[in-house]
């Protein structure tokens, strides 16, 4: 199925950036706004998750008041001294924008007002850009792993009467994350702590974190479109099943085939989790190996071991929103006729568990067109081999 595009008008784009703003993760703001996830994610992916400065027309800048005046001049013969002393300008701006306009015999004030501001979109580079010595000066400095911050103060220290050498760290975050000034190469995203694809403002990454929680997550909201719309394998949803208090198994869903992984945790404390996760996942071929999707749990609070250990980058899904993780809800349901709630699962062995993930991997699902999740995993993946 061919992907759905929507192009914005300013108010609907303003009105993304503002749920952006205020924490929503894209696939919330294309839910309540009725907008396709492809297209907002897109939106924010494409300035790096930082909204727009909104756009002001310049003091000396004609005004389409002013272009109506001189629309009514030409239409009664006014000369050109006359309309710039009535209009309290220069003859010259009022002789340029007439020829640049079509002249006397075509000057229409509407179609001379949507002429200049759209002269006026044409994008400005920004310093880093067009300044190589500043521009070389702060690479050398990112691909040291420096922050943007300490760049920023460093360069006030080394070069204090050379403001040219100067540049905020706000400016810095604006080059890497909006490629379109034309400033670094992406690749040196990697190189900040956190290494995120967009830099999400103040109130989502507290939003998102909340009092006591999980730090240095990366938002559902940066996971890439090919996860969403389950184009390939490789993408799993995680969770814990929980038993009898104090006793857990891990479960893993592929998101296109529903493949399903049970492992044995003997324990719920995040080094025990995460290293039973990754073994099990280096075990894994590399074509299934892109991205997890976790829920809010404290047993992922060392996903970054995760990550390095297995080059799997973890996705945490927003506060209280289970059906983000639609595929591995409906599956711990399906587990509850194995493991039923309040059941011991101490004893259970990683060879039963097999067993359990055997029967539900082998079984025809309705919404896989009656296939197994095996037959669609394996497919997929000799698809993409």
């Amino acid at each position: 199925m061919a992907r759905q595009y929507r192009h914005f008008s300013a108010s609907e784009l303003e009105m993304v950036w503002q749920r952006w703003k205020s924490g929503e993760s894209n696939l919330q703001i294309a839910e309540a706004l009725g907008f396709p996830p492809s297209s907002v994610w897109w939106q924010i992916r494409h300035r790096g998750g930082l909204a727009p400065q909104p756009r002001r027309r310049a003091e000396r800048a004609l005004s389409l008041r002013e272009r109506e005046e001189i629309s009514r001049g030409i239409a009664t013969a006014e000369g050109v001294r006359s309309l710039a002393r009535r209009l309290a300008r220069a003859p010259s701006t009022i002789s340029r924008e007439i020829q640049r306009h079509g002249g006397r015999a075509s000057y229409r004030a509407s179609e001379a007002e949507q002429a200049a501001w759209a002269l006026g979109r044409r994008p400005k580079r920004c310093r880093l850009a067009t300044s190589r010595r500043l521009r070389r000066t702060v690479e050398q400095k990112l691909g040291d792993d420096w922050s943007p911050e300490q760049i920023a103060a460093w360069l006030v220290s080394r070069y204090p009467d050379e403001p040219a050498m100067q540049v905020s760290h706000e400016t810095i975050y604006r080059a890497l994350y909006v490629q379109a000034r034309g400033a670094f190469k992406r690749s040196l995203l990697a190189h900040l702590r956190r290494g995120h694809l967009f830099r999400r403002p103040r109130a989502g990454t507290q939003a998102a974190r909340g009092p006591g929680r999980i730090v240095d997550i990366v938002s559902i909201a940066e996971r890439p479109p090919a996860a969403d719309s389950r184009a390939v394998p490789g993408h799993w949803e995680g969770d814990l099943l929980i038993g009898k208090r104090g006793t857990q198994i891990a479960t893993l869903v592929e998101r296109k085939s529903r493949f399903v992984l049970l492992i044995r945790v003997p324990a719920a404390d995040s080094a025990t989790v995460v290293a039973a996760l990754a073994r099990r996942v280096q075990r894994l071929p590399q074509a299934l190996r892109h991205s997890l999707t976790w829920d809010r749990g404290k047993e992922m609070a060392q996903h970054v071991k995760f990550t390095i250990a297995t080059d799997v980058q973890v996705y945490f899904c927003d506060p209280q929103s289970p059906w983000q993780r639609g595929s591995n809800e409906n599956t711990n349901g399906l587990l509850r006729q194995y493991f039923p709630k309040g059941a011991d699962l101490r004893n259970v062995t990683q060879q039963q568990l097999d067993v359990v993930a055997r029967k539900l991997n082998s079984r025809p699902r309705q919404t896989l067109g009656w296939k197994t999740p095996a037959e669609v995993l394996n497919a997929a993946v000799a698809s993409t081999g």
